[in-house]
């Protein structure tokens, strides 16, 4: 799923020579190397990756103990888990999870930058860090979930999460109907980056 929001066509080419105007200031400082960079960046592509925040999600969907103890310590929960080295390390400290209910659905933003458990969910989405989904979700966010294709009922609660370096929050969805009987491999395919931040809904079996 893509979410657009109006922006310059050039506005990545211009981040992105930012970025290297600024990496090679820090290395002709001293302060990083010439690998620097894509080493941690290839240590969140490959290890730090949405995959483990699915995991986490079918192990909640399959084991209601474990559910619980995820909201109410979500460290500890997911240490539980046979994940990667680091998941509390950078960019996954305190980490919280808030689960959807029939009646509850919860939506993950950040207004102050583009804080984001990236252990969990890996690197956050472009349009997660624009400025215009980031004031509108806070401001508006039944009417951008319905705009994204995720219409909710008004009978249910919308609560909205507003995440920072003290507090980086993940969704776990709402387990899809039909799933009876799935292996936690098989369930964890239907969760995806958007649903773990609360802008759809998990795949159903069928998608």
């Amino acid at each position: 799923m893509s979410v657009q929001f109006d922006h310059p066509e050039n506005r990545e080419a211009l981040s992105a020579a930012r970025v290297r105007a600024l990496e090679a200031l820090l290395i002709e400082k001293g302060v990083i190397t010439d690998g620097t960079v894509d080493k941690v960046l290839g240590y969140f592509e490959s290890d730090m990756t949405p995959l483990n925040g699915a995991k986490i999600v079918a192990r909640a969907w399959s084991d209601p103990e474990f559910a619980q103890r995820l909201v109410s310590d979500t460290p500890a929960a997911v240490s539980e888990l046979d994940l990667p080295i680091g998941m509390a390390g950078a960019e996954g400290e305190h980490l919280q999870a808030v689960a959807n209910t029939e009646g509850v659905h919860n939506l993950v933003i950040c207004t102050l930058c583009s804080c984001f458990p990236w252990p969990v969910l890996g690197l956050p989405p472009y349009w997660y860090k624009d400025p215009t989904f980031r004031a509108r979700a806070a401001r508006e966010p039944r009417v951008v979930l319905e705009e994204v294709g995720l219409g909710l009922d008004p009978s249910v609660e919308l609560r909205v999460w507003d995440s920072s370096g003290h507090s980086r929050w993940f969704v776990v969805p709402r387990r899809p109907d039909g799933t009876e009987g799935m292996s936690e491999e098989e369930l964890a395919a239907l969760v995806t980056t958007e649903s773990m931040i609360g802008i759809a809904e998990a795949l159903s079996p069928a998608a």
